[in-house]
């Protein structure tokens, strides 16, 4: 079943339409919030929320329009909410938790080399914790441009922003997430995807 023909049975009150929005973006959507939560019990709860939310508001959905910007649009915006509801920053781990190595193994091709996959563990690692030290707007728009792939017009309108805050947001994150993987061990991290 295609996601058009999803949305339709899920309008009708059918839910194998809502089934099959669910196997198509559940991984995403929890990877998406867990971004920018840094924490897996929570990011899963705001996917289960963004899924109870399309059920709600389906009626209002635009059906012209693709579902995943709307869907992630939602993931997104409650993942930052409930980060700023909590208003605290948690201190950096330095044991590998649970959470971590599920989120490397998400990460991780599972083709390279064991050698090649210990660099990318640690470059994920490395990433992660850098990513949670940012403002919660900094990791939403991290995610957004580079895990999601949004153009930043996109994000402007999907985050209610000027589109100068939110390239002023992108910029001090790529420049803060720069200083802290070179921090670390002195030497810039080579990822073409945030340079």
């Amino acid at each position: 079943m295609d996601e058009k023909e999803a949305i339709s049975r899920l309008r009708r009150g059918d839910f194998t339409g809502l089934e099959e929005l669910i196997n198509r973006y559940q991984e995403t959507a929890v990877r998406s919030a867990f971004l920018i939560l840094q924490e897996r019990r929570l990011a899963e709860e705001v996917a289960q929320n963004a899924y109870v939310k399309v059920v709600e508001k389906i009626a209002l959905f635009d059906v012209s329009r693709p579902f995943a910007p709307w869907f992630f649009r939602i993931v997104v915006n409650d993942a930052i909410k409930i980060t700023r509801q909590q208003k605290r920053i948690e201190p950096l781990a330095e044991e590998v938790d649970d959470e971590t190595a599920a989120l490397a193994k998400w990460l991780i091709d599972p083709d390279p080399l064991p050698e090649a996959q210990m660099e990318i563990k640690e470059h994920h690692e490395r990433l992660r914790k850098a990513l949670k030290q940012l403002s919660v707007e900094q990791r939403a728009v991290v995610v957004m441009r580079y895990y999601l792939e949004l153009p930043e017009n996109e994000m402007s309108v999907r985050l209610r922003q000027p589109l100068s805050t939110v390239k002023w947001w992108l910029r001090v994150a790529r420049k803060r997430l720069k200083f802290l993987l070179t921090a670390e061990d002195g030497e810039t991290l080579e990822s073409g995807r945030l340079k």
